[in-house]
């Protein structure tokens, strides 16, 4: 008969428990994510979970607010969890900037979430690892931008993957030249789509939704369309935005940045201008960025953003423009596991160290102590056991070596060696056991 007092483990609809074998690869993809961050100068920061409502209400719009998790808290505050890191940001930098100085650059690793459906790749809490620069509208912080994220994708050993350019003033010019610019929300949330429902639907929504008549959702669809390299799309787009100078504006400055990326030095091909691509947030004014797997672009963009010069205008009067991008890091992992490029192996550390001896635990204790000392990652199992289920546990956590060592060989001053991989063993001496595992650093 069942036990009614137990509560029946389980998590809620869009939120998910992360396992070894999952958190290690998510925590081994944020280092990395880092360590890339901070060769370009960018610090960590950290902002609360939990925001007055104020802060976040109608800053990424109404899609944004409608997914928004708020509620009244215990001292009758009305309060939301933020949907993104970068609004956070931009109020954090208006509170801080005085002391911290500009141009700052940030990033930012933390939980956000969105009460939207879920789909593959995409939760209700989700892990955004951001990177911003504030306090100056430089285009170089733009082209530096576009480059952190090819070396983003370069570190997680990603090869064939295509940054997807625009520019919202490019857009804007476009719909002034055609008399939309007054509809320009709706306008860019119905394009945001146009990778999901089609041109069909997204032609109909312009119409219905924005008010645009069938001939300008055409030439909005028209200039959505336009492919080619990078300077003969440009030659194209020219005409669309007529002699709007903030659409001339959007010209001028994409075909700046593409030619700056490439004399960086990197693959010119990895880059490519998407006139379709809009980002459905509000507050981005310039350059936007989507990055696609080219082995996996079905699973949508891994990471995106864009420059928005006004949305820490609404938290201080000091002009403070700004630029960055987010890395999905959940729906990358699920792009990396599609792919095989994640083994599961949940070890925390290279080295397995089994207990044979009982009486001998300072021994290997010491054991332990002089791998980790010479920087080898190591576990004891804590109690004796026969070896062959001790290392059936080190291959079931995916250790890459086991040190075994008896009462012989201490009393030798020796231990084996073994390869879980090969399973190949050798017997070194007790002083030379780091360097036999020298490839093992953790």
């Amino acid at each position: 008969m069942a036990d009614k007092s137990l509560i029946q483990p389980r998590t809620l609809k869009g939120f998910r428990d992360f396992p070894p074998g999952a958190m290690i690869p998510r925590e081994q993809l944020v280092d990395a994510a880092k360590r890339v961050y901070r060769s370009y100068g960018f610090a960590p920061i950290d902002t609360p979970a939990l925001e007055y409502t104020e802060v976040l209400l109608g800053k990424g719009g109404a899609e944004s607010d409608k997914q928004m998790y708020r509620f009244e808290d215990h001292g009758g505050r009305d309060v939301g969890l933020r949907f993104d890191l970068t609004v956070p940001f931009a109020r954090f930098a208006a509170k801080h900037i005085g002391e911290l100085g500009t141009p700052f650059k940030r990033y930012h690793v933390g939980p956000v979430w969105r009460g939207e459906n879920t789909q593959r790749g995409r939760y209700r809490e989700f892990l955004q690892c951001d990177f911003d620069t504030i306090g100056t509208s430089s285009a170089v912080s733009d082209v530096e931008s576009a480059l952190v994220i090819h070396d983003l994708f370069r570190a997680l050993g990603f090869e064939r993957f295509t940054i997807r350019i625009n520019d919202r003033r490019l857009l804007t010019g476009v719909l002034e030249h055609l008399g939309l610019v007054e509809r320009q929300t709706d306008v860019l949330r119905a394009l945001d789509k146009l990778a999901k429902i089609g041109a069909e639907k997204v032609a109909a929504e312009l119409v219905e939704a924005a008010g645009a008549s069938e001939q300008q959702a055409a030439a909005v669809l028209a200039f959505a369309s336009l492919e080619g390299d990078p300077a003969a799309l440009l030659d194209q787009a020219a005409p669309m935005v007529g002699a709007s100078e903030v659409g001339r504006a959007g010209v001028d400055g994409l075909g700046a940045l593409f030619e700056a990326v490439a004399a960086a030095g990197t693959d010119p091909a990895r880059f490519a201008l998407d006139p379709s691509i809009a980002r459905g947030l509000d507050y981005y004014t310039g350059t936007i960025y989507e990055t696609f797997l080219d082995d996996l672009p079905g699973i949508g963009s891994c990471c995106s953003g864009g420059r928005y010069d006004d949305l820490a205008g609404l938290y201080t009067k000091q002009h403070l423009p700004g630029v960055g991008a987010s890395l999905g890091v959940d729906r990358l992992l699920a792009a990396m596991e599609e792919l095989g490029l994640t083994d599961g192996a949940a070890a925390p550390c290279p080295v397995f160290l089994p207990m044979l001896d009982e009486g001998k635990e300072q021994e290997y204790l010491a054991l332990a102590g002089e791998l980790r000392r010479a920087g080898v990652g190591v576990e004891l199992y804590p109690e004796a056991r026969k070896l062959g289920a001790q290392l059936k546990y080190a291959d079931r956590r995916g250790f890459r070596f086991a040190v075994i060592a008896g009462g012989r060989e201490f009393d030798a001053g020796t231990v084996q060696v073994k390869d879980l991989a090969s399973k190949e063993s050798r017997e070194v001496p007790r002083e030379d056991v780091a360097a036999a595992v020298s490839g093992a650093r953790g």
